[in-house]
């Protein structure tokens, strides 16, 4: 998942994109238990559930989403050939069959997948699911008039790279076979063990050709999940979804589908969707959102509040905030220097500059404290808890300064507690004791992320975030250290231009595995050995505190996701 603003596109809507919109095992509330607000009640089908949302819903065609794990509005209408494991804390960061009998079949090199569809799936207008309309589905993700979704099919299928959709070539990507109504063979073009985290991308939800009127689709997409549109308004700011009749239980056992209908009305201000949901009076007692974190203020009263505390949603997503170098850049091309900062970085008041210890958790790694992703404890740099300014000092003279540095920190003018004003002043002031002066670049965010992620323009210290497109150690190191990723005339994520061809040969190693908790220690492992360079200084992890409804009831927070699932939620 790339970088915040997309973060918050695919996770919160996360997305995220992404979005979002995206630390140490997650949980449910802490002060309640899995089944929600109303105790032991048990939860039941029907009323209402309404969701309150900043960022609408755009661009709802399976096609142009950006999401983890199916995303989860999206997952409510769009079902995929997997999904994740709809399961609070850690279980959730588990990828299991959706529409598929299994989570794929590899070749031996897994450089071919098969998957076989379950029997009796069904759209919304009681048509059978085929395997064709999978292929389809895929293949129109690669229109230009429907880009915006995850780029990986590209890259990964055999013919991936030149292909224009179906609307331009109609004979399709031969890569995707599909031998009889129930059958996928997917051709790669390098091995991927990955492939079945892949395959809960919304890319990969059945599209019936007949039904495909290009962009205008997103207005009725054809459900294959609990749920169907009945109402796009806004472009994604008011989507009303009812139940497809035809969708069975028996098929799906990730979706519990059990309110009769969701609202989804987007487009509101945060502080206005947090008291919204503080408040709980009609059918807001009945609200969730995806995408609204209590923020440092909010979440003060909060506490306070015994009730509204049980209340609150915790999780955790593959996510960190980070330093960046660009060692092409003087003084950052000394490794002693970069090492010296690591040293100088006060954890503790970059956590506070952040919303305080419930919405940060301290990083020293670059790969987020969860099992899935390898997370193998390491500090090459022992700071402590509030820095340690006397082995920088002693690391800047060792590399011939020794009356200090003056460098320029560039971050973001954006208010998002991650690369903002907060955090690099916290930074500053920590560095200064180290005799290192920073001065503050502060840009708008557009011209923040435009001036970070090209090659010509990248500064030499800045701040960054990342998070994960699935909760793997894959899509979170080989974007920022795969030398083959360096991308010359567009969008780079490899800020530290690390070309190291023992580091690309390990990344193909581990792709070639499909025994992901083998891969998992192989990406812990490799993330240890990179840490060495200091080409980042990992800083924290973000922690979301959500808000949701008093009549609200079993509630799911899983590592894949770290926000409430609404596919588990009941209102009555």
């Amino acid at each position: 998942m790339r970088q915040p603003s997309v973060i918050a596109r695919r996770v919160a809507a996360a997305s995220v994109t992404l979005v979002v919109a995206a630390g140490a095992a997650a949980c449910g509330p802490k002060d309640n238990d899995a089944k929600g607000a109303g105790g032991d009640s048990k939860p039941q089908k029907g009323g209402t559930l309404t969701v309150l949302n900043a960022s609408p819903q755009e661009d709802f065609d399976p096609a142009r989403l950006y999401t983890s794990g199916g995303g989860n509005v999206p997952s409510l209408v769009f079902r995929t050939l997997t999904t994740r494991n709809r399961e609070s804390g850690a279980a959730g960061a588990k990828v299991v069959p959706d529409l598929a009998t299994d989570t794929g079949r590899p070749s031996v090199n897994a450089t071919v997948w098969t998957y076989t569809l379950k029997k009796g799936l069904k759209y919304e207008d009681g048509t059978p699911i085929t395997s064709a309309d999978i292929k389809y589905g895929i293949e129109r993700s690669f229109a230009a008039e429907l880009s915006g979704g995850a780029p990986y099919l590209r890259d990964w299928l055999i013919g991936g790279a030149d292909y224009q959709g179906p609307y331009k070539d109609k004979k399709g990507l031969a890569s995707i076979e599909t031998p009889d109504d129930l059958t996928l063979v997917f051709h790669l073009n390098k091995p991927e063990g990955e492939f079945p985290y892949l395959a809960t991308q919304t890319q990969f939800t059945p599209v019936p050709k007949a039904k495909d009127n290009g962009t205008k689709y997103e207005e009725h997409p054809v459900s294959s999940g609990p749920y169907k549109v009945v109402k796009n308004e806004n472009d994604g700011e008011r989507i009303t979804l009812e139940r497809n009749p035809y969708w069975s239980a028996a098929t799906d056992a990730e979706r519990k589908a059990y309110p009769d209908k969701v609202d989804v009305r987007s487009g509101l201000d945060s502080s206005v969707i947090n008291q919204r949901l503080s408040a709980s009076q009609g059918a807001d007692a009945a609200a969730v959102t995806t995408d609204t974190n209590l923020g440092p203020a909010e979440l003060a009263k909060v506490t306070g509040d015994k009730a509204l505390a049980a209340r609150v949603g915790t999780g955790h997503f593959g996510y960190t905030n980070y330093i960046a170098f660009n060692p092409k850049v003087k003084p950052f091309d000394d490794p002693k220097v970069r090492q010296a900062i690591a040293y100088a970085v006060d954890r503790s008041s970059v956590i506070n500059a952040a919303g305080g210890s419930s919405l940060a958790e301290a990083a020293t790694t670059y790969l987020p404290n969860q099992k899935s992703f390898g997370y193998t404890p390491y500090d090459h740099f022992p700071a402590g808890a509030s820095g340690n300014p006397a082995k920088a000092k002693e690391l800047l003279k060792e590399a011939g300064h020794p009356n200090g540095i003056t460098v320029t920190l560039t971050h973001s003018n954006d208010k998002n507690f991650e690369t903002s004003p907060e955090i690099a002043t916290a930074l500053q002031d920590a560095l200064k004791k180290a005799g290192i002066t920073v001065k503050l670049q502060g840009l708008e965010d557009n011209d923040y992320r435009d001036k970070i992620h090209g090659v010509k323009t990248e500064p030499g210290f800045f701040l960054a975030h990342w998070g994960a497109d699935w909760p793997s150690g894959g899509p979170f190191l080989a974007p920022i250290f795969d030398g083959r990723q360096i991308v010359k005339d567009g969008a780079n994520f490899n800020t530290g231009f690390l070309d190291d061809k023992s580091v690309n040969d390990e990344i193909d190693a581990i792709n070639k595995l499909t025994n992901l908790d083998e891969a998992a220690k192989r990406w812990g492992a490799l993330d240890k050995r990179i840490g060495e360079q200091a080409l980042t200084v990992p800083l924290f992890h973000p922690v979301y505190k959500r808000l949701y409804g008093s009549a609200v009831k079993n509630i799911v927070i899983s590592d894949w996701t770290g926000v409430l699932d609404i596919s588990q939620v009941a209102v009555k």
